[in-house]
Formats: C-alpha cells, sequence, structure tokens
C-alpha cells in the first residue's frame, strides 16, 4: 500500500466509522456539512467582528470553555469591557492583563474559582485578548486583513507561515489556535492540529510518533492532497471521529453529542491499515 493509499483509506475509516454507529440523524449529507469550508464573512466591517472571533479561538482550549465561557454566559458578554469588541480602544484603555481581568471580574463577576498564576486559564485569555487586540489595530478593516491573509493562503508554499506569524503576534496562540482562528474566517487550506487531529494521524502511522503540530499539519495537508479535498475537511473527519460534536446540530445525540471512542477507532483502523499494507 502506498501513502497515498493509505492516507485515503484512512479517511474513508474515519467516515465509515462514524456512518457505523447507526446515531439518528448522522448521515452521510450531514457529515458532508461539516466537510465543507466555511464560508468567508464578508458581512464584517472594521476589525470588531475579527476581534470577535479572535476572543472566540482563545476561549476554545482545555477548559478554557468551562473556565471562561461558561463563568461569564458566552463570549459575546464581553462586549462591554471590550468597547464593542473594538481592538483599538482596547489597547489604549488596559495597561495590561491584570487590568482587563479586574474590569472582567467586576463588571461580569464570572462564576467558580478564578486563578491569576501565569499558566492559569484567565491570565492566558486577557493576554491573548490583549495581545491580539494590539495586533489587529495594524488593520484598518477586516477587508485589510483578509488582503494582508490572502497572500499566504493563495500560496500553498506560504500557508503554514500564516498561522506561525499569529502565533508569534498574538500571546498564547500557538499554531494550534491560530489555525482555528483563520480557519473560522473560511481559509480552508488549514487545519486546526488539536488534541484528537493529532491522536489519530499519529496513531494510524499517518506521521511520524509524537510529531509536533506543524507536522501533524503537513499530515494532514499531504492526506487532504491525495483525497483530492481540503486539509480543513481532513480535520473536521478527524476530529469528529475523536469529538462526537456535532455542534451545528443540537438535535443530534445528546445537544449535539455522541459517544465516539477515539482509541477504539484507533486500533480498529490501524489493523486494517496494516493488513492492507501486507
Amino acid at each position: 500500500m502506498t501513502q497515498a493509499d493509505r492516507d485515503r483509506r484512512a479517511y474513508a475509516l474515519a467516515q465509515e466509522y462514524l456512518l457505523g454507529l447507526h446515531v439518528p440523524g448522522v448521515t452521510a449529507e450531514l457529515l458532508a456539512e461539516y466537510q465543507r469550508p466555511l464560508t468567508r464573512p464578508w458581512d464584517l466591517t472594521g476589525t470588531h467582528g475579527l476581534y470577535r472571533r479572535l476572543l472566540g479561538s482563545a476561549a476554545s482550549p482545555g477548559m478554557a470553555p468551562i473556565v471562561i465561557e461558561k463563568a461569564i454566559g458566552g463570549i459575546d458578554n464581553l462586549s462591554g469591557v471590550t468597547f464593542g469588541f473594538d481592538p483599538l480602544r482596547v489597547s489604549q484603555h488596559y495597561r495590561g492583563w491584570q487590568e482587563l481581568l479586574d474590569e472582567i471580574v467586576r463588571t461580569l463577576r464570572p462564576q467558580g474559582k478564578l486563578r491569576r498564576a501565569p499558566s492559569s486559564v484567565w491570565v492566558r485569555f486577557c493576554s491573548a485578548a490583549l495581545s491580539g487586540a494590539r495586533f489587529l489595530v495594524g488593520f484598518r478593516s477586516a477587508q485589510e486583513f483578509y488582503a494582508w491573509a490572502d497572500v499566504f493562503h493563495d500560496d500553498e508554499r506560504k500557508v503554514p507561515a500564516l498561522p506561525l506569524l499569529l502565533s508569534r503576534e498574538i500571546f498564547g496562540f500557538g499554531f494550534a489556535l491560530a489555525c482555528d482562528f483563520l480557519m473560522d474566517l473560511g481559509y480552508s487550506k488549514l487545519t486546526k492540529p488539536d488534541v484528537h487531529v493529532t491522536a489519530i494521524v499519529g496513531g494510524l502511522g499517518l506521521c511520524e510518533p509524537k510529531a509536533d503540530n506543524y507536522a501533524v499539519y503537513k499530515s494532514v495537508v499531504r492526506i487532504a492532497r491525495h483525497q483530492e479535498t481540503t486539509p480543513y475537511d481532513v480535520g473536521q473527519m478527524f476530529w469528529l471521529v475523536g469529538s462526537g460534536h456535532f455542534y451545528r446540530h443540537r438535535n443530534i445525540g445528546k445537544q449535539g453529542r455522541i459517544p465516539t471512542d477515539r482509541d477504539a477507532f484507533i486500533r480498529a483502523a490501524h489493523i486494517q491499515l496494516d493488513q492492507a499494507t501486507g
């Protein structure tokens, strides 16, 4: 079995796994909705919409959705402390993460325990919020940001440089979070090498053991090329296997979540791939 054959078979096995769970509503048509890249939100004006999406990505990894989003009732409730998600006013008003966090506590009174250690979720989020605001101040509009980002996205050799740049500009935005932010803006040549995608790509022998985020991303790009689809599509398929989260369809399963077993899938799929190779 060539690498191209193994890549294509791995993708097919992921799709077969999800459909084989026989969960009501999980059909090939439903999966197709999650495979299609998000459309570019052309309705964005200024940089307020970009900043709102950046904060959403900053609040997405690990325990952050519970520690931050749930604690304040959703990212949209940050509108008041961010002046309607205005990155310029945020960058001018707050001198450091402490001031922003103090204002969030005073205004929104987050539920749960709030830690202020340097590595804590809230400190990392507020640091990302401030550095992200300062980065976006360099663009007069969403369209100007898109024009800048398109230069990278339109050249396959330059695509990975885009999230790498963002990861350097925005505190706590590693390669994976930068990809998440850009994918939400319609950039389909990227994929988020999160915990599920990384585990599946590595577990099926589609990249080197203990590969970093960039290496996982490159492997997903290769799989997409062999499958004649987008990295976004491949990443979504593997992510659904790992998470079972059909976030656009709360009528599926339990509030949009179905029981999946990522490790069981990896074990079974790895055996099938090895048998085909033998």
